[in-house]
């Protein structure tokens, strides 16, 4: 009968933790052990997402999914975050999905949160049902790990990084005012594991990009807490789907944008490497998220650029992400007691 007298998120804490008293330990990180196809999900590890993020120009429209799965000090935890761009109106919506009530499974890929779920149809294209998404996702290259197979250091944590990077999607886009919009375009998914803990300890910018020769360019910058730059990688996937390092590569910040809550976003770029000379900047500024469920803040959003591949020219269309802290308690973060 005491039972009965606890508040509500007592007895949710309660429940959990009588549930995970009864789980194995997360696994824990081997930088030796390269990712397979067959480890597209899910693991007992610490941190896991799945992304699905894209620039569609020719809907007018961009577009991030994520489903996190974490294991917040012993207690397992889901949060998902869609943010949809109407680059026609000029709006950004963000929805938050914190059902606990989770589903994952491979092989076939099952991720399901509540009513949110991406699940790998028998053809082997996905589909993608989230909030005002209904898409369907027909994979042109095969799974790839991006090297050295792993992103970050012991330092900050480390994930296993593995991707399809271009996948044709169909479908429609519910948004504001009841306009369903038709949807035509390529994204990128994205599958990380293992024991880093974005926002807090590892903060990043990320770039996925479709090349107009028809190869795909992943860039990834790995910061401390402290801003210092501990990595930085860059993988290409050529036309037949091989992915292969970019040595060298370097990535150099231009123009900073100052969003509404005082963060600071690096939205222009400078890369090279050898064969390779690329500028990018933000299609819209006014992309960042304050995702109260994960207290991370970050920008996600349409970037596009132009330089030039072993001497021809070339242009750059896709996501970026930069990952600007945490939550402040008083901008309703839940994990973080104080500072960014």
């Amino acid at each position: 009968m005491k039972l009965r007298t606890l508040p509500a998120p007592a007895l949710a804490l309660l429940s959990a933790t009588l549930l995970t008293s009864c789980l194995p330990r997360p696994e824990a990180f081997d930088p030796n052990r390269q990712p397979q196809p067959s480890d597209f999900g899910p693991h007992n590890v610490a941190t896991e997402w799945w992304y699905v993020s894209g620039y569609l120009p020719e809907s007018g429209l961009a577009f991030h999914w994520a489903q996190f799965k974490v294991n917040y000090r012993g207690i397992p935890y889901h949060a998902g975050h869609l943010a949809v761009a109407d680059l026609r109106a000029d709006k950004l919506n963000l929805f938050e999905n914190e059902s606990q009530n989770t589903r994952y499974g491979f092989p076939p890929l099952r991720v399901e949160q509540g009513q949110w779920r991406l699940n790998q149809q028998p053809d082997g294209s996905f589909r993608l049902g989230a909030g005002p998404l209904n898409l369907t996702l027909k994979p042109l290259k095969g799974l790839v790990v991006h090297p050295p197979g792993y992103s970050g250091t012991p330092e900050v944590g480390r994930l296993y990084y593995q991707s399809i990077t271009r996948l044709e999607a169909s479908g429609t886009v519910a948004l504001a005012g009841g306009e369903t919009r038709e949807v035509t375009g390529q994204v990128w998914l994205d599958h990380q594991w293992g024991d880093q803990q974005p926002g807090a300890q590892a903060r990043w910018d990320w770039f996925g990009l479709h090349l107009s020769d028809g190869s795909d360019l992943m860039l990834y910058r790995v910061r401390n807490a402290a801003g210092q730059v501990v990595q930085v990688a860059g993988s290409r996937v050529d036309q037949a789907g091989v992915a292969r390092e970019v040595p060298d590569v370097t990535m150099t910040p231009g123009r900073v944008y100052r969003s509404p809550s005082g963060r600071e976003y690096v939205l222009g770029w400078t890369v090279s490497a050898p064969g390779l000379s690329l500028t990018l900047d933000a299609v819209r500024d006014e992309q960042e998220l304050l995702t109260k469920n994960t207290s991370v803040a970050y920008w996600e959003g349409p970037v596009r650029g132009q330089g030039t591949l072993n001497d021809r020219p070339i242009t750059a269309e896709g996501m970026g992400e930069f990952i600007g802290g945490t939550l402040t308690r008083e901008e309703g973060g839940r994990f973080v007691p104080s500072g960014r």
